[in-house]
């Protein structure tokens, strides 16, 4: 019933949205911008903070080609607040903003907000990790099956495709590493079956702080016999070295994790993590809000866009490429303490 009934309060809404946007002239160009709204997961992890500069620097772009977009950043403070994001959506939506840009926390609990806002007229484009729907304009995000598989690959090397492995998996419902876990273990069972993975049903939750529980919960549990393991996220990795470090393990068990700090390279410059899948989070979110743009100035837009990934080791760690996606000039498009 709540449901319904903030939806019949946003259509009406939306009636006299859709008549304001209509005599307001051409969006995006001489009349009114672009409204567009990015909903990340969470805004405290350097991740997220990463992508909003990749948005600001392609709304800048697109107003040095004549294309105006009036870019609004907001969302949950914790990434496992599914309520919190699905608020801010629904608010977005209310508002009669152009356009809105997901990174989902939960592949299902977001749907609903989601196509609700299309039938209001808010087409949404998710960027980063899938949603459980078909009615978005496109899915902006690293190809995490992939990504997942390459995990795999870097610990089968390390170890030299033998020895036992741990998998600590991020939280339920999150799509993208979900995906990364799924990768994990076709990959695993497809080019490794040396390795042996111990089997294991934690969850490393939305914080450091959880997922080194986790981690030492599964220390516990196995102590000596975890020889590697793969881990999905930047928190995640970093729970887990904590975990290792206080245990005596660190630099002992070879760890490959999921995406780049300054903390997480300082732990492979030390020898304590051995390989790191990266994305590309400010180029991903600057496809989005390109891709955003292009379709609200009916521009035909892909439905799928793969920002890929690379594999970082200390052979590479120093080369260019990785350089440019380890430090992004976040500085460049953000405010302190943006």
């Amino acid at each position: 019933m709540r449901a319904r009934g903030l939806l019949l309060v946003l259509v009406a809404g939306s009636a006299v949205t859709l008549a304001c946007r209509g005599a307001e002239g051409p969006r995006g160009g001489a009349g009114r911008p672009l409204r567009i709204a990015f909903v990340p997961k969470g805004t405290t992890h350097e991740f997220w903070r990463t992508m909003h500069a990749g948005a600001v620097k392609v709304q800048r772009d697109l107003l040095a080609k004549g294309v105006h977009v009036e870019l609004t950043w907001k969302g949950p403070l914790r990434e496992d607040d599914r309520e919190q994001q699905v608020q801010v959506v629904e608010s977005f939506a209310s508002q009669g903003v152009d356009g809105i840009i997901l990174a989902p926390l939960d592949e299902k609990a977001l749907v609903r907000p989601v196509e609700e806002a299309k039938q209001l007229g808010v087409p949404t484009v998710v960027v980063d990790s899938a949603l459980a729907s078909d009615q978005i304009v496109s899915f902006v995000a690293t190809d995490n099956v992939k990504g997942g598989a390459m995990g795999a690959d870097a610990l089968g090397q390390l170890m030299g495709g033998e020895g036992k492995v741990l998998l600590l998996r991020y939280q339920e419902g999150s799509a993208s590493t979900t995906m990364r876990e799924e990768g994990f273990l076709a990959q695993l069972e497809k080019a490794w079956p040396g390795l042996d993975l111990l089997p294991t049903d934690q969850h490393a939750g939305a914080t450091v702080d959880t997922a080194k529980r986790a981690s030492e919960n599964l220390i516990n549990r196995y102590g000596s016999d975890i020889q590697g393991v793969f881990v999905v996220n930047e928190t995640s990795t970093g729970g887990m070295l904590l975990a290792l470090q206080d245990a005596g393990l660190a630099g002992k068990v070879k760890v490959v994790g999921f995406d780049g700090t300054p903390a997480l390279v300082a732990a492979m410059r030390a020898g304590q993590l051995h390989a790191f899948v990266l994305q590309d989070p400010m180029r991903m979110a600057g496809l989005a809000v390109e891709t955003m743009a292009d379709h609200l100035l009916g521009k035909p837009v892909p439905k799928r866009v793969d920002t890929a990934a690379i594999v970082v080791t200390a052979a590479n760690l120093d080369t260019p490429r990785t350089e440019e996606l380890l430090k992004p000039p976040i500085d460049t498009y953000l405010k302190p303490g943006e």
